[in-house]
Order: C-alpha cells, then sequence, then structure tokens
C-alpha cells in the first residue's frame, strides 16, 4: 500500500507552502531549514524573537509558523500565538520543554501541532502534513458553519415570528455554534434599560427574562436597573471579557455585573452593531465557563452581521421594542423541542456540563469529522458516539462499534479489515473485515488507547488513503466510513511514552469531546436515578418506589468511580433488594462502602445568592473593607452605600470581613 507518508511532500504541487521559523537557537533553526527546504518547501526567514516575527509578518503572510515557546525577550512564543490565531495563521509549537503546565497553556493557542526537541525529520514532515490537513478542515469548517448558521436564521427571517418565539428560536439555533448560558438583546441606545434575556435552563428550555423579571431575581428595581444602565459604558465593537478584564469591565459597565453576579457568569462576549442608518443594537452571550469564547466566535458572526441585523429588525418591528412585565414565559415549541431531544436518546442529563456536550454533538454531526471522545470510563462514550451517527446524514447506514481492547493481535488485521479465502492456515472462506462492513456509515473505535502501534499505523493508513486491503487480497479496496474514537487514557501521556503515534493522535483529535464524570456533574445524579429506577422497575414487573431524601443524598454524597456504569448497578442492586414502596437507603456493595468512606468529597452548589456575596466580598477585600467613599466598594459596584451596606448584611458578609 506503499508509504505512510511522502518523504517530499510537495514534489507535485506547483506552488510552494511557505514556513516561518521563530527560533531563538541558531543551530535548531538551520537544522529546521534544511529539513524544509530538502522537503521542498519555502522558508521566508528565521526570527528570533516575537518582535522580529511581527516586523516580518508586516511583510509576508506564512502558510505556517514553526513557533519555540521559550524566545529571547519579554515575549515567548505563547505570546505570540494568540496573535497568529488572530491572523488566522496556523502554528506549530517546537519545545524542549514538555510539561503538562507548558501544553496546557500551548493547548489553549489551538496550534495544528507540537513537537519536542530534539525532533527527527520524519516528526516535523509528519506533522507539517497533519497541520496542513487541519488547517484546510479548519477554514472548511468554518465556511460552512457560516453558511448553516446564515441559512438558519435566514428561515426565521421569513417564518416572521413575533418577538417571543423569535428570541427563544435564535437562542436555539446559535446555541449550537456559541454556547451561552444567558443571552441578553437590546437596543443601546434607549434612555432606560429594556434589554430581553433569554436564560438556559437545560438542553430543550429556554426561558425570557424581560426587565421585570430580571428586577426580581436582582432584588434591584426597575427604576434603579434604568440608573445603572445609564452609567453604563456601550460596546462599540465586538469584545470578549473574561477573568480580569470581566472584573475590570463590571465598573464601566456594571448593569453588565448585575446580569453576572445573579447568573454566575464567569465570560461574556458581546456583539454590537447597527440597525438601519442610526439605531444601536446589541447581542451578549453570558457563559459560566471561563474560557468559553474566542476570536473564533467572533470570526463566525462578523461576516453574517448583516444577516442577523435583518432578523433584529423584522423582529423589533411594530414597535415591539418592549415585552410587558407580566408577559407569559414562553416554553420551547413542540416542533423545536422534538428537533432538541431528536438523536439524544439514552443520554441523560440536564447540567451546564452536559449542555455544553449537546452542543458539540450538534455542532459536529452534521460533518464528516473525525471525532475523539475523551473521559473516564463508564461516563456514556458509546452513547455519545451513537448521538453523532444518529445526527449525521449517514445515520441510515450502519454504525459499527469495536472495543480496541479486546481485539486479539493476532486477529486484528483480519477483523478490522477482512480476509480472503486461503489467506492464512483456517482462513476457509473470505471474511468482510468491520471497516468494510460500515462502509458509508460510522466506525466507533472504543478504547482506541488500547490499540497495538501495529495496528495504529494502518488505521492511520485508512484515514489518510480511504481505502483498505483484505488480508490476502491483490488490490485496495475504496471505503467510505467515518472514524468516531473513545478512550479513557490521557492519549499525551502515551503519545511520550511511545504507545501511541502522535501523528494518529492529531488526526484523530480534529474534534475532541469531553465527557464529564458524574462527581462533576452531580445536578444529574436525580434525574439519572429517577430514569434507572423507573427502567429496572419496568423490567422487574413492580411499581417504581419512590427514592427517599436521605437516599438520594447518599447517592449524591458517593464519589462514583465508576460513574454512570456504576450508578446503574447500584440502583439495580437496590430495586432488587427493597421490599418497600420507598427507597430509605441505598445498597452499595461493600467494596463501594469502603470507597466511599475514603473518598466522599462535600460539594454544594452555590445560589445566586452566594454568587452575590462571593462578588461582594471580593470587591471589599479589594478596598481592604472600605464601603462608602472615594476608591471604596461602593464606588466600584456603583450603588447607592447604604443599599450596598443593606446587602451586606443581609448576605452576612460583616463577619467575614472581620
Amino acid at each position: 500500500m506503499g508509504m505512510l507518508y511522502n518523504e517530499t511532500p510537495q514534489s507535485e504541487n506547483l506552488v510552494k507552502k511557505s514556513i516561518l521559523i521563530v527560533e531563538d537557537q541558531f543551530v535548531e533553526a538551520h537544522d529546521l531549514q534544511l529539513i524544509l527546504e530538502k522537503a521542498n518547501y519555502e522558508v521566508l526567514g528565521i526570527a528570533r524573537s516575537v518582535d522580529q516575527a511581527l516586523e516580518k509578518l508586516q511583510t509576508q503572510t506564512p502558510d505556517l509558523v514553526f513557533l519555540d515557546i521559550m524566545l529571547k525577550g519579554d515575549k515567548n512564543g505563547i505570546d505570540l500565538a494568540h496573535i497568529l490565531k488572530n491572523r488566522n495563521i496556523g502554528f506549530i509549537f517546537i519545545s524542549a520543554n514538555s510539561s503538562k503546565l507548558i501544553l496546557n497553556e500551548a493547548k489553549i493557542t489551538c496550534p495544528y501541532g507540537f513537537i519536542i526537541k530534539p525532533f527527527r525529520e520524519q516528526d516535523i514532515l509528519t506533522t507539517l502534513e497533519i497541520a496542513f490537513y487541519r488547517q484546510q478542515y479548519s477554514l472548511e469548517s468554518q465556511l460552512k458553519h457560516q453558511f448553516q448558521l446564515k441559512n438558519n436564521i435566514t428561515d426565521l427571517i421569513n417564518s416572521n415570528l413575533n418577538l417571543e418565539d423569535g428570541l427563544i428560536s435564535f437562542a436555539k439555533i446559535i446555541q449550537t455554534f456559541i454556547s451561552f448560558d444567558y443571552l441578553e438583546a437590546g437596543f443601546t441606545d434607549s434612555e432606560q434599560y429594556s434589554n430581553i434575556g433569554v436564560i438556559r435552563k437545560n438542553i430543550e428550555e429556554y426561558q425570557l427574562v424581560p426587565v421585570a423579571k430580571l428586577s426580581k431575581i436582582a432584588e434591584i428595581s426597575s427604576r434603579e436597573l434604568d440608573e445603572t444602565y445609564k452609567k453604563s459604558q456601550i460596546d462599540l465593537h465586538p469584545a470578549i471579557y473574561s477573568r480580569e478584564s470581566l472584573i475590570n469591565n463590571f465598573q464601566v459597565s456594571p448593569i453588565k455585573g448585575i446580569i453576572a453576579h445573579n447568573f454566575g457568569i464567569k465570560s461574556y462576549l458581546v456583539f454590537p452593531f447597527s440597525i438601519g442608518n442610526s439605531q444601536k443594537f446589541s447581542a451578549t452571550f453570558y457563559s459560566r465557563d471561563y474560557n468559553a469564547y474566542s476570536d473564533e466566535n467572533l470570526n463566525l458572526l462578523i461576516p453574517i452581521e448583516s444577516t442577523i441585523c435583518q432578523f433584529f429588525k423584522q423582529l423589533y418591528s411594530d414597535k415591539k421594542t418592549i415585552i410587558e412585565p407580566n408577559i407569559k414565559e414562553v416554553s420551547p415549541n413542540k416542533e423545536l423541542s422534538q428537533i432538541t431531544k431528536s438523536g439524544f436518546e439514552g443520554i441523560i442529563g440536564s447540567s451546564s456540563q452536559m449542555a455544553t456536550v449537546f452542543n458539540y454533538i450538534k455542532k459536529v454531526a452534521p460533518s464528516e469529522t473525525s471525532v475523539l471522545i475523551l473521559g473516564e470510563s463508564g461516563t456514556g462514550k458509546e452513547k455519545i458516539a451513537q448521538s453523532i451517527h444518529a445526527l449525521s446524514p449517514r445515520k441510515e447506514k450502519p454504525l459499527v462499534i469495536i472495543n480496541c481492547g479486546a481485539i486479539p493481535e493476532n486477529l486484528a488485521e483480519s477483523i478490522l479489515f477482512g480476509h480472503e479465502k486461503g489467506a492464512f492456515t483456517g482462513a476457509l472462506e473470505r471474511r468482510i473485515g468491520k471497516f468494510e462492513l460500515a462502509d458509508g456509515g460510522t466506525i466507533f473505535l472504543d478504547e482506541i488507547g488500547e490499540m497495538p502501534l501495529t495496528l495504529q499505523v494502518k488505521l492511520l493508513r485508512v484515514l489518510q488513503e480511504k481505502n483498505i486491503e483484505r488480508v490476502g487480497g491483490s488490490a485496495p479496496l475504496k471505503i467510505d466510513v467515518r472514524i468516531i474514537a473513545a478512550t479513557n487514557k490521557d492519549l499525551e501521556n502515551e503519545v511520550a511514552a511511545g504507545r501511541f503515534r502522535m501523528d494518529l493522535y492529531y488526526r484523530l483529535y480534529v474534534f475532541p469531546i469531553l465527557v464529564p464524570s458524574l462527581r462533576n456533574r452531580i445536578e444529574d445524579i436525580p434525574e439519572l436515578a429517577d430514569h434507572f429506577i423507573k427502567m429496572y422497575s419496568e423490567n422487574m414487573n413492580i411499581k417504581p418506589p419512590t427514592l427517599s431524601k436521605a437516599a438520594l443524598q447518599q447517592l449524591i454524597n458517593y464519589s462514583w468511580q465508576g460513574n454512570i456504569r456504576e450508578m446503574e448497578h447500584v440502583i439495580q442492586r437496590t430495586l432488587l433488594l427493597n421490599e418497600e414502596n420507598t427507597i430509605k437507603t441505598i445498597e452499595f456493595s461493600p467494596s463501594s462502602i469502603l470507597k466511599t468512606e475514603q473518598t466522599t468529597e462535600s460539594f454544594s452548589i452555590k445560589t445566586m445568592l452566594e454568587n452575590e456575596r462571593d462578588y461582594i466580598l471580593y470587591i471589599l477585600k479589594k478596598c481592604n473593607g472600605k464601603v462608602s467613599g472615594a476608591g471604596g466598594a461602593a464606588e466600584i459596584l456603583d450603588i447607592n452605600p447604604s443599599t450596598l451596606t443593606s446587602r451586606i448584611k443581609k448576605l452576612e458578609i460583616n463577619k467575614k470581613i472581620n
């Protein structure tokens, strides 16, 4: 089937790919240049620092940048990576430091590869080929998402929905592309605060938050909201706020602080635009995650700004600019609710962590890209794979599931790719392999971290060449399969240990989905418990017993090392041993009880009041406990000192400060 990689990957191309090297070590930079030029790449130059690199980028735009992390000067490679990302220039990190901290900082910038020094020629060429593959996918994916979002919004425009239904429908559509927990929309040149919020309650349900409802939640009068809004600075250009910039923005835009404190917000994206010639409008996306938004989101919205403007212009026409305070809360309409549920059968959970997973599934399912599902054992990775397949254009074709850890190494090639009659002793007839069975559909490679290295090479070849060859066959067979893989291992550690191929890792890591452990989504435990009680009660032909508060608390307090699979078994065991109409205690296995005693963790979900207390406490500490006067907490929060004093007493903050 030929070589895995061509040693001169550009020999057939008429136009050379251009590379900029940013490396302050002369010998390594020179070696890298020789490798690239030998492989027919054009090296635009070598920069020894971030400043030199930026100077070169003023006159030249490389196709890709090789970027060392540790550079001379006060800026490092990660600083430059953020700039390259904003300019849509791909880059590959090269570093002598492969520590977890460095890798985590580097991953935030979304590089197309990472090479550890000292590097081999084949490492460079392999990583380059993967990088250009991922770059092409990234650009195609972005254009596809723009096209899809634009068409979806255009359909809303043609539907001529009223204000309430239009906002809910817009929220549902855009959630797939830009995840949010709270969406705020409204005119920014109004004399009073009339923005409307949309809060995401779970994967299926959204509710409107008109001014009156926000006033009630925040315990602030509409007049105070108006006054706070008038004092708030309006963003004239798209912006992203998180961490320190978010805290700073609260001081100049306290209206956003009110929303953030009452809904547990940790970052937000502001997208302002004009409706018509003069009216200023803004949509703000709020998230409970710190790193929810990036320039990638802005790059999606900006090209379709005119379509978004047209939608809101129509939505707010005919003086429909303010929802009355007594408006009925809007729940999802039947059609949209059915669309949301379809394809997620068997996945239980309404937590924000699972909402993020659902968003990723909906985003990647329609495409052809490979998906890597990461998560601990028992978290439901196979269910995620099934949902991706069910929501994809391949849903009518087979989904073939393979447990890579259960395949005997000596039979692996035959099982995956098939064999011809007489190919080896015992091959009495032709056998169709799993990949051939999945032709036109999807193949799910569970526990891919257990796949032997020899088989990894063959899988990589299938990903590249889109064909297989049966054992004993004389010609390759063209196949059309989508690859979804899953693992509970840290593949970066496996790559570093030489047990997993770096090139295969980057091929699969195009679109990773991290499934949270049950310990990190305990708000889903009541719903999961109810699901398993009903399921096993039906199997046992008994009436589902009621779960007592004490028993539910046992489930919440347990550490769930085996995640959902363990919980399912515990519920089944409890039902078998329970003889009453109420489950008063959970029947853990003896080994589980020992684990619980050793690893039980306390957990509490913060209420809105607790979030408000935390933020006021944070500001008071910054002000050394000063409430009123210049530089006091009331001035920073932009509220009346007496109001702040009242809130401090109500939230019992005095004792904490003292």
